[in-house]
């Protein structure tokens, strides 16, 4: 009797094991730096790897990337910064691309840390173009309510923080415990899905659809994925919006029309609190607009920064 009820028990215990042990069984991101560009740093939390393009001499700009698309998704955006003169620096958060994978609450606080802690090291106090894509422009908003002095203009790309619907995986994240497995369980078929969706638009960033389904391969990403939903995404960011209505920083928002993740909406929600924030709104974009619909938001970029003088 007793072996009868230990074998069911051993067998749950097996399942509920598994989508642990092969996340700790996938590969170090330490192991893939060799194939980085740019360089590394040790910041308080990990090592951080960040990329800098463009002439030296150049005003910088500082892009910040979003939830599960790590600095490779500003190569488009970032090439034609680079050619109005720009210095552009990309950097990896914690848990993407190759960065450390850090344990925490990836909160507001997690990943500002970061940031500051980062243009520390490279000695950037002033006249910081600070652009931010989803998640990214939670970051990004953040740090601009913080240190509106450091800035010479804060671009915002489809931001977090006003509204969204990230269907399975925020529902997941909603779930304590239980929400752990089944985010290591189903997250890489549910990113398969989106990226298979995107397959027939336009992309300006060749093979980012594969970088984007390599990253669930290595260890930490998806439990990144899921602190960060439970952390900064479920923030709403309308102190901040506040703050910076006041701030006189130069501000533009950008939005894809069809956009399921941070629905159009969001962008009343954000004009309210911020009624200094400017928008410009892409037709038939959804989420991937930074990448799909490049050249409508580099030329609202540079009308906004012409118009403001920040060119």
């Amino acid at each position: 009797m007793a072996g009868a009820v230990i074998w069911p028990v051993a067998a749950l215990a097996a399942i509920a094991a598994a989508p642990f042990l092969r996340e700790a069984a996938k590969p170090r991101i330490s192991n893939a730096r060799t194939d980085a560009p740019g360089e590394f740093v040790q910041l308080s939390r990990g090592i951080t790897h960040y990329h800098w393009r463009g002439r030296r001499d150049g005003p910088v700009a500082v892009c910040v990337h979003g939830l599960t698309t790590p600095s490779r998704v500003w190569d488009a955006i970032a090439d034609d910064l680079i050619a109005q003169g720009f210095r552009v620096l990309v950097y990896d958060l914690y848990g993407r691309g190759y960065s450390d994978r850090p344990y925490g609450r990836q909160d507001s606080a997690f990943f500002l840390d970061q940031l500051e802690e980062l243009l520390a090291h490279l000695n950037l106090h002033d006249d910081i173009t600070l652009l931010g894509y989803s998640m990214g422009g939670a970051i990004a908003t953040r740090f601009a309510a913080r240190h509106a002095r450091m800035l010479r203009q804060l671009i915002l790309f489809a931001p977090v923080g006003m509204g969204h619907q990230l269907g399975r995986a925020q529902k997941l994240a909603d779930l304590p415990v239980l929400g752990d497995w089944l985010m290591r369980v189903l997250f890489a078929r549910s990113q398969q899905q989106a990226v298979a969706a995107e397959a027939t638009l336009p992309t300006f960033i060749p093979g980012m659809g594969a970088y984007q389904l390599s990253q669930p391969k290595t260890s930490g990403y998806v439990p990144a994925v899921l602190s960060s939903l439970r952390g900064i995404i479920a923030e709403p960011r309308r102190d901040d919006h506040l703050k910076l209505a006041r701030s006189g920083l130069p501000m533009l928002a950008l939005w894809g029309a069809e956009d399921r993740t941070i629905p159009i909406a969001a962008r009343d929600v954000a004009a309210g609190w911020n009624p200094a924030l400017q928008h410009h709104t892409v037709a038939g974009a959804g989420h991937g607009l930074v990448y799909t619909h490049t050249p409508d938001l580099t030329a609202a970029m540079r009308a906004f920064m012409a118009q403001a003088g920040t060119a």
